[in-house]
């Protein structure tokens, strides 16, 4: 029995780990093809993992990574009751000032029942006070005519422009912006759902903050059936995650003036218009003009032609995009070019010719074995042209790790500088950099391995950008889990910091490709940071009087951050960390008083924003470094 049994569980365990594939792989077409690509990487093993990630990521609720049970978390914190909208609505009795809102919809071909969802969602709005300006774009379905104009009909606030020829979708915003008369346009698609109280928390916002150019909310996805799932809690602004996705998308609002001043959408940049205009309007704003709202507001259909389900459906879109991403680099003169790379894009920055000098700092005390590991890895794999290494001897005693500093002392790449005090990360980083001659400083832990040969010429790309300071590397374990994917404030026991995408296995991009994008992140961790070493001076170098082991790095990022600098982690510089394994365990009573004072003073001194990380959602947990749903979010509601 057991024979017989055995099997036809595997079989339905195969079929349950299938279906999730084919609806998250965008079809069985594309599924196909996205199997074979695994299969010749990785043969059937391959196939197998991939199944298996997928059946656990459909029980998720998230994109890439996490644990959450979104439906329950949506009727815990996300669903509105009686009170909540009879406070909204006091709320907006209050606003002194009260915009309106006018919602583009550009419609062609429209499937009838979603359209009236569409339409009924903007008709549903607590705040009251918006226009929907739907542009039918010649849809030859002859139903679609007579509903908008008895929609129109019933409802002054429906303005509808029907087109006499088929212009696609830049054509069709544009006709629907030309009825526009409300001090802010918002972005729906036919198909799509704006929650109910969507207009009414961009209206809040408006008020709060009256200079606000651009709002953007999070986003989650809604099947054919009517079902939510996936969603994409946002961060607040972010340029370099907006350079690598549309962080905008759903829902984008902008003023009205902006957007046309900017000149509108585009033609020829169909089925990226909407990330093309983003780019064109933040380049006129200043990025405190930005503000992003931390609830879901929109509801993105999947379907089979939709990119809400997959990215290969509209493969033009990519094209577009990346061509939209390349002219906004050309219109501010940016040495940058951008690639798709698949679940985003990414930028490659030009380095200056002749490109800068680097000094590679890398305290040690004995561990020759890693050392030597570290080092060698530099000289062997490391492409960039000018740089050299200062190796600061914290009072090695070992024979073996003595041996080796003489020997690898003759190396004309390579200086030690021989430190005996106490070890105190900040001091001896401190007064290696006194001592360094490059124009770029790098911190290192003598425990990394180099992976990728463009490792330090991608980090220091990225660290000589005008608004640049630290930039960060993507770590790995010896297993290939992920040991640094950026620094998230007041993640782990600590509620300081802690990694973002701690332990992930390789081969995920992470929640919606964030372990696999560039992205700016409060802090990055200085085993392996570049930065400007002018930079560094300016804020007075690694604090040595508070911080002594740990939080050195957070804390330098975060003065930096407080000084208008940007902190940048990047995946594509890739090394393997062993993890402190040069000093050992850090578990002493000594070791656990300094670690308690070091929290105490970053907690000090920082203190609410720990809490409330720019880069990271307050409906993501702090407990985890998965980007599971926190419960309850860190932040208020409209109560009454």
């Amino acid at each position: 029995m057991r024979s017989a049994v055995q099997p036809a569980g595997h079989l339905r365990r195969l079929i349950d780990m299938i279906a999730p594939t084919i609806r998250r792989g965008g079809g069985i077409g594309n599924t196909f093809k996205k199997a074979a690509a695994l299969y010749r990487r990785e043969g059937f093993s391959g196939i197998i993992r991939g199944l298996k990630i997928i059946a656990a990521l459909g029980r998720t609720g998230v994109s890439e990574y996490g644990k959450t049970d979104y439906n329950r978390w949506l009727r815990s914190f996300e669903t509105l009751h009686r009170k909540e909208r009879t406070a909204m609505r006091a709320q907006i009795d209050k606003f002194p000032h009260k915009p309106v809102i006018s919602v583009l919809m550009p419609a062609y071909q429209a499937n009838l029942s979603w359209l009236i969802e569409a339409i009924g969602s903007v008709q549903q709005q607590i705040y009251p006070h918006w226009q929907l300006c739907i542009s039918d774009d010649a849809s030859s379905d002859l139903a679609i005519r007579p509903m908008l104009e008895r929609f129109a009909a019933q409802d002054r606030r429906i303005n509808v422009k029907f087109r006499d020829q088929n212009g696609g979708i830049s054509a069709a915003s544009n006709s629907a912006l030309e009825l526009a008369h409300g001090e802010w346009i918002a972005l729906l698609d036919h198909d799509d759902r704006l929650s109910e109280d969507a207009l009414f928390r961009v209206a809040e916002i408006i008020n709060l903050h009256p200079e606000t150019a651009v709002i953007y909310s999070d986003e989650d996805k809604i099947d054919q059936s009517g079902t939510r799932f996936d969603p994409y809690f946002k961060c607040d602004w972010n340029l370099d995650l907006f350079l690598s996705q549309n962080l905008v998308s759903h829902l984008g609002a902008f003023r009205t003036d902006l957007v046309r001043g900017a000149g509108g959408f585009r033609n020829y940049l169909d089925g990226s218009q909407d990330y093309d205009l983003a780019l064109r309007c933040i380049e006129r704003i200043a990025p405190s003009q930005i503000q992003h709202i931390p609830h879901v507001l929109y509801h993105w259909r999947v379907h089979e032609n939709s990119t809400a389900l997959s990215q290969d459906a509209k493969p033009y879109a990519a094209i577009a995009a990346e061509r939209a991403l390349n002219e906004h680099f050309d219109r501010l003169g940016v040495a940058a070019r951008s690639e798709f790379v698949g679940h985003g894009y990414r930028t490659h920055y030009g380095l200056p010719n002749p490109p800068p000098s680097v000094s590679l700092i890398i305290p040690t005390r004995n561990g020759a074995t890693l050392l030597a590991a570290c080092v060698n890895s530099i000289l062997k794999k490391t492409s960039y042209p000018s740089y050299g290494i200062l190796i600061v001897d914290n009072g090695s005693d070992d024979p073996a790790a003595l041996d080796y500093l003489l020997r690898i002392e003759s190396d004309p790449r390579v200086k030690l500088l021989r430190d005996p005090r106490d070890f105190n990360y900040s001091v001896l980083n401190n007064a290696a950099v006194a001592q360094a001659s490059g124009d770029i400083i790098g911190f290192l832990n003598s425990d990394l391995e180099v992976i990728s040969e463009s490792w330090l010429a991608e980090m220091v790309s990225i660290a000589v950008q005008p608004d640049v300071a630290a930039v960060g590397a993507r770590l790995w374990y010896p297993n290939h889990t992920l040991q640094h994917g950026g620094v998230v404030l007041g993640l782990g026991a600590s509620r300081v910091a802690g990694h973002a995408h701690d332990k992930m296995p390789a081969g995920h991009h992470g929640y919606f490709g964030r372990a696999d994008l560039i992205s700016s992140f409060s802090a990055v961790s200085a085993a392996c940071m570049i930065i400007r070493k002018s930079i560094f001076e300016e804020l007075g170098g690694f604090n040595e009087a508070n911080l002594a082991v740990a939080f050195n790095d957070v804390d330098l990022c975060l003065r930096a951050r407080a000084r208008g600098y940007r902190n940048v982690w990047t995946p594509y510089a890739e090394l393997f960390h062993h993890e402190s394994a040069t000093r050992g365990a850090d578990d002493t009573a000594i070791s656990s008083a300094r670690f308690a004072a070091e929290c105490a003073y970053m907690k000090q001194t920082w203190g609410e924003l720990l809490l409330r990380d720019p880069a990271y959602s307050p409906n993501l947990s702090l407990d985890r470094g998965d980007f599971s749903l926190a419960w309850p979010p860190r932040q208020s509601s409209v109560k009454p």
